[in-house]
């Protein structure tokens, strides 16, 4: 079909066509011709609803010619049997899928953060550091404390509930 004859077959005008294939949203075929099945899909895939006007209203009093039932396939084609690209223009409605989706996650994490439910990373990293040679500094002093209480002692039962307390001491001091 040629321009014209789809903007027919589309109830659009001809300059609305024009503005497809120079967008992209439609492509022509080799011969120079459109194809109304792919572009019909074309059109539908990748253009926004909400932009959409309604077809002019005819005045004539003949009804339009019906069109040729199409195979449901061709009307609403399935997620990965189809190429997501045509012609390095990605399809408008799973780019606005995508584009949704993320919009949706990203209110969840700042809702989850307002709520008090999620930390940054930063500060967790930092306060976790903190803890960590807060225990190293605590730890390292057993040995000082308890290096003249173990030299006289003997028995190691002693010795180990010695050095228990010591650590269990420094684990609670630690805690805090």
């Amino acid at each position: 079909m040629g321009v014209r004859e789809y903007a027919r077959h589309r109830g659009v005008t001809h300059t609305a066509v024009t503005k497809a294939l120079k967008s992209g949203r439609i492509q022509k075929e080799a011969d120079g011709l459109i194809d109304p099945v792919k572009a019909d899909r074309a059109w539908e895939g990748n253009t926004d609803p909400a932009l959409q006007r309604e077809p002019a209203r005819q005045i004539a009093t003949a009804p339009p010619p019906p069109r040729p039932a199409k195979p449901i396939e061709d009307i609403q084609p399935r997620l990965g049997s189809e190429p997501q690209e045509t012609k390095g223009v990605p399809n408008y409605a799973l780019s606005r899928a995508v584009k949704e989706a993320y919009a949706a996650k990203l209110l969840r994490i700042e809702y989850e953060q307002k709520m008090g439910n999620l930390l940054e990373a930063a500060v967790v990293t930092k306060e976790a550091f903190e803890v960590a040679s807060r225990t190293r500094d605590r730890l390292e002093k057993i040995p000082s404390q308890v290096s003249a209480e173990l030299t006289a002692m003997t028995d190691r039962r002693a010795i180990e509930t010695l050095l228990a307390k010591e650590i269990r001491s420094a684990l609670e001091e630690i805690a805090g």
